[in-house]
């Protein structure tokens, strides 16, 4: 008899000096990551079905769509409602892909999925996930195409936990280089506009000097990102022991998304922080700011990275 696939699909372990990697086949999710056996992200069971979209590769958007309606050449689409309490289509289509490896070594994976048209999104797009470990850590980078024959818009991010290290999140600094903050209205999320970080809420979500996250509440899209010479942005999140673990991205992601994860669900409580990179802001298929529009053959490229700090 066969053995029982697991939930989260076929595993790639990848292993590089202290950094210890695993990649699930459904929705190329991250589903652990390591330094010296510390965790860098919440991980979870190979045999789990995976739990709030931990490490997974987001596609065709990233974030909401409002209501999951939207125009794009002039037709009207309706995603299926994929965030029932808030009335939204969420975090795209690829989530329960089984990505399918084309290449692989012990410290790489290249996966691939493809998109098919479908009821709110009539067009074909394939997906190439690469993951590479090496001294700097975990590398990723989301290949896009459009193999179909219209144009077809887009955008993509990543949806890790990160853990600093022991203790709670509340005990954690945050260092967050964004000057601008996405408001949004409380229950549904909705995006309103653009507010100074230095003036919203009395400069609350302000982190560019680091501090602790304490009991802040944060769900929001963060852009105007302090970046360095090589147009690279790095948030960094530290434990009261001085561990703790740091995102880079390039600027094929000028926004970022930062969640505490409060009450999703009792036992993942604000167990770690969501740092999402994205192409675009939320509702992106809406207000058109940064979307992505792929013409027939075209590919856009997205890249992150995550390492530890010791």
């Amino acid at each position: 008899m066969a053995a029982r696939r697991p939930l989260s699909g076929a595993r790639f372990d990848l292993e590089h000096g202290p950094y210890r990697a695993s990649i699930a086949s459904i929705g190329a999710s991250l589903r652990l990551l390591q330094h010296d056996g510390r965790d860098l992200v919440v991980p979870f069971g190979l045999d789990e079905m995976r739990p709030v979209f931990r490490g997974a590769v987001l596609a065709p958007w990233p974030n909401r769509v409002t209501d999951g309606a939207y125009r794009f050449a002039d037709v009207a689409q309706q995603l299926p409602l994929t965030e029932p309490a808030r009335g939204h289509a969420l975090h795209g289509l690829a989530l329960w892909l089984d990505f399918a490896p084309v290449s692989r070594s012990v410290d790489h994976v290249v996966l691939t999925a493809t998109v098919e048209p479908q009821t709110g999104y009539p067009h074909r797009i394939e997906l190439e996930v690469e993951c590479r470990l090496d001294d700097d850590g975990l590398h990723q980078s989301v290949v896009a195409r459009n193999t179909g024959d219209s144009p077809a818009p887009f955008g993509t991010g990543p949806h890790p936990y990160l853990v600093a290290g022991s203790g709670p999140l509340d005990g954690w600094v945050l260092d967050l280089p964004a000057g601008e903050i996405l408001t949004v209205t409380p229950e549904r999320l909705l995006p309103i506009g653009i507010s100074d970080v230095s003036v919203e809420e009395s400069g609350r979500f302000d982190f560019r000097t680091p501090h602790l996250i304490g009991a802040t509440v944060i769900d929001h899209a963060f852009t105007a990102l302090q970046r360095d010479d090589d147009g690279i942005a790095t948030v960094r999140l530290t434990a009261p022991d001085g561990s703790g673990v740091a995102m880079r991205f390039e600027r094929s992601c000028d926004w970022l998304q930062v969640c505490t994860a409060d009450n999703v669900v009792a036992d993942y409580h604000r167990a770690g922080l969501a740092v999402e990179p994205m192409t675009c802001p939320p509702d992106a298929f809406n207000s058109g700011r940064d979307l992505i529009v792929l013409d027939p053959d075209a590919s856009t490229t997205a890249s992150w990275s995550i390492a530890a700090l010791v």
